[in-house]
């Protein structure tokens, strides 16, 4: 039995959804992904093209997913099965699916977080990479990785579960200003390292014939990751935008939501390659484990490198718990609006669902990947373009009526915005989407081959 719209929590003010919002942005897509994606490709021409992405994709993609949650004040699944014709209707059950496989392992790579704060208050970061390497192969998988995975989320039953304003809100006044704060100072502290300048020309100077040679990887990742930082594809801001009121101007919350989480996207780059440059660590270490590896080693190498390992992994902890706790919001949501299942019971089980299933990549980084590469590269941007394509064609109308709301006369403002997300979102994404499942059949064919021929 569905939840009635009524009963449904909302946001106590508007500063509470723009906070919870920004926490959901600015997790480990930010302080975890984005250094490594962009090591991967060469720094400053992938910041350029994700930069475009941001504002180009991102912008307009979120309109979408506000539009959807606030008019149906429902989960995904339940919004579309509100305002979806024919197939259209199941086409949130993609964002639900997923989003709960991506919690699964997120909470796994959230537990590597703790064993690395941890880690710096007992035995230190290793300076050697080979050194670092062999300690995150056995830190990042077996029984301590899957008992942290299960740690984490026990963690999120006690927030979740509390509901939105008395859990979700509560702590995302406390982590997204902590979060700034602490990544403002550590930018501060970054700039003064010897290898700040080199640093800094890594991330900061595009090589434009690098970006012409590498368009194939660096357009699906940047894409990829634009939709990751800001929560798109996930259902989450349909699922936040549903506890909101009808008298916001959701065009000015995203631009601030936006703007936040790019910011500390950008600021993470101005402390991560400083650091690696000053310890002479390799930025384009590839891989899930490369902040891991080459961050590690490189508090190794620092004076007091103990102590910026600890507060940097701290801070990457509160991040993964600001975001984690929105991807779980949106299958607990589910459970609660349409089949009126207690909120408390609810996020019990569906943490013990993610606990099992994280037990996969928690054994062995190679699963982490094989999941990853298919919720992220391919899942991810599957619902993005489905959505996309949906609301710009087929519900044009209530849309820009919704996207009013709040507003006022949009004036050119509603016929650009649908323009927008007919073309430009919808080519990028068909064509990073295709580039994302070309390279996961590489993966396929290649590491994973590799990995199930040795067993």
């Amino acid at each position: 039995m569905s939840q009635d719209s009524s009963e449904r929590e909302e946001w106590s003010t508007r500063v509470a959804f723009i906070l919870a919002a920004v926490g959901s942005a600015v997790g480990l897509g930010n302080i975890w992904r984005f250094p490594f994606i962009t090591g991967e490709n060469g720094g400053a021409g992938f910041l350029l093209v994700y930069l475009v992405f941001i504002v180009v994709v991102g912008f307009p993609a979120i309109l979408v997913e506000f539009v959807i949650g606030r008019h149906t004040e429902r989960n995904p699944v339940g919004a579309m099965q509100e305002i979806g014709r024919g197939a259209w209707q199941y086409v949130g059950w993609v964002f639900v699916v997923a989003t709960f496989v991506i919690m699964s392992y997120y909470s796994v790579i959230a537990g590597w977080t703790i064993r690395y704060t941890v880690l710096g208050l007992q035995d230190g970061y290793m300076a050697d990479i080979d050194a670092a390497a062999s300690q995150f192969g056995q830190l990042s998988s077996g029984l301590e990785a899957m008992a942290l995975h299960g740690l984490f989320l026990v963690g999120i039953v006690a927030i979740v579960g509390l509901g939105i304003r008395q859990g979700i809100e509560l702590a995302v006044k406390l982590m997204v200003p902590a979060i700034i704060a602490i990544v403002l100072g550590l930018a501060a502290w970054a700039s003064t390292l010897s290898g700040a300048s080199e640093g800094y020309s890594f991330y900061l100077e595009p090589d434009f014939g690098r970006i012409a040679a590498q368009w194939t990887t660096i357009l699906p990742d940047a894409a990829g990751q634009a939709f990751f930082t800001l929560s798109l594809g996930f259902g989450i801001m349909i699922t936040y935008a549903s506890y909101i009121d009808e008298d916001r101007n959701l065009a000015e919350d995203g631009a601030i939501i936006i703007g936040f989480d790019t910011a500390i996207a950008v600021l993470v780059g101005l402390i991560v390659f400083p650091i690696l440059f000053t310890a002479g660590v390799d930025p384009g270490e590839p891989g899930p484990g490369a902040i891991f590896v080459s961050l590690s080693a490189a508090f190794g190498d620092l004076s007091l490198g103990w102590l910026a390992g600890t507060v940097f992994f701290g801070t990457v902890i509160i991040a993964a718990l600001s975001s984690a706790i929105s991807l779980t919001e949106v299958v607990v949501s589910y459970a609660v609006d349409e089949h009126g299942m207690d909120r408390l019971r609810a996020t019990v089980f569906v943490c013990a669902a993610l606990f099992v299933l994280g037990l996969a990549p928690a054994y062995d980084i190679v699963l982490l990947s094989l999941y990853d590469g298919l919720m992220n590269g391919i899942l991810l941007l599957l619902g993005g373009l489905l959505i996309s394509v949906y609301v710009s064609w087929l519900w044009s109308g209530p849309a820009v009526e919704e996207l009013g709301a709040g507003i006022g006369d949009l004036g050119p403002l509603g016929p650009t915005w649908i323009w927008l997300v007919r073309v430009p979102v919808v080519i990028v994404i068909v064509v990073s989407l295709w580039l994302g499942i070309v390279d996961y059949v590489d993966f396929l064919t290649g590491d994973f081959a590799d990995w199930l021929s040795d067993l």
